[in-house]
């Protein structure tokens, strides 16, 4: 079947407002569903002309996804340019990587509780659920992770 360059220009922007929409950084989202969508590496300059964005808003959102462990920069042989890729499983990579921020969240909302006037009143009692739900999701989310990995072969 014949790629259809236009329907998946089409595809990255709606995918990429989605999760614009869910408190993803725009130009990070389209990056990262470009690459999704995309048959080869891509370079900085590949992206950019893809994206009608300027150099230093995709060097920003490479570094942004980078640091997610959603991309990563490899070297190509011969070339001076370096070409960005997803890894193997990136979407369940990323997902390993975000226990941190459960980490993070669930101390942090546990040290506000006293300062938001303590678990008996209606700030400190939200802030114990969110300690707790992001306790329910760290716990989870390795369960979830073996299951797809499973499901999928890896």
């Amino acid at each position: 079947m014949a790629r259809n360059e236009q329907q998946v220009r089409e595809y990255v922007e709606r995918a990429a407002a989605i999760l614009a929409a869910a408190g993803f950084p725009r130009m990070p989202a389209r990056v990262l569903m470009t690459l999704t969508a995309a048959e080869e590496s891509q370079t900085a300059a590949d992206l950019a002309e893809s994206l009608e964005a300027s150099p230093a808003a995709i060097s920003g959102a490479v570094r942004y996804l980078q640091t997610l462990a959603m991309i990563h920069r490899v070297s190509r042989p011969g070339s001076r340019r370096d070409v960005y890729e997803l890894p193997a499983n990136s979407w369940y990579t990323a997902t390993l990587a975000e226990s941190r921020v459960y980490d993070a969240m669930i101390g942090l909302s546990e040290d506000a509780v006293d300062a938001a006037g303590g678990s008996q009143s209606d700030a400190g009692a939200r802030l114990t659920e969110l300690a707790d739900f992001f306790r329910f999701v760290r716990k989870r989310m390795p369960e979830m992770l073996a299951e797809w990995a499973q499901q999928r072969g890896v």
